[in-house]
């Protein structure tokens, strides 16, 4: 298990976890996908993924999606639990020849009990400094995907420019059908 490195990258795994299940296919079927997802995401080998692990991944990605989607008193005491259950006091490693990084989840863990610490603590940190108003839901009817949007001037309710390109469409089709 690798570093810490920065707030953002955790931020960015917690969004990246979450969307692996949304409306569109299941994106976690087996240990290869999960070891995938962790090696495009700065993870460095080895990474070994077996089926109760996927299986214990796909619980934390569920543990971590009310986040999203609550009020923030019940987002934090989601993430303050999340903290309790797999965080330590941080702490830094030089394991298996890798230069000094920063860990935050219990010597031993395992891949889920990493992302589990990982992204509860950079969701926490994103919301302490950007407040939870800023993780978001996807707006198009469609799509349930989450993202983080740390522009205080810039409200976002959208993942992507497409999915309000598409929601915009099908409101103007909409009206031009009415009237």
């Amino acid at each position: 298990m690798e570093s810490l490195q920065t707030p953002d990258r955790l931020v960015r795994l917690a969004v990246d976890l979450v969307n692996t299940r949304t409306l569109e296919p299941e994106k976690l079927t087996k240990p290869a996908d999960v070891r995938q997802f962790l090696l495009d995401h700065g993870e460095s080998e080895p990474v070994r993924i077996d089926w109760p692990e996927l299986v214990e991944v796909r619980q934390v990605r569920e543990l971590i999606r009310p986040v999203f989607h609550v009020e923030p008193a019940e987002a934090a005491r989601i993430l303050n639990d999340l903290l309790a259950e797999y965080a330590v006091r941080p702490y830094l490693s030089d394991h298996d020849g890798s230069p000094w990084h920063l860990h935050v989840a219990k010597p031993g863990a395992n891949w889920a009990q990493w992302l589990a610490a990982g992204t509860a603590l950079g969701l926490a940190g994103f919301a302490a400094g950007h407040g939870f108003q800023a993780l978001g839901v996807c707006a198009a009817g469609d799509c349930e995907r989450v993202f983080v949007n740390p522009a205080a001037k810039r409200p976002r309710r959208f993942c992507t420019p497409t999915c309000a390109s598409r929601t915009r469409v099908a409101t103007h089709r909409a009206r031009r059908a009415t009237s």
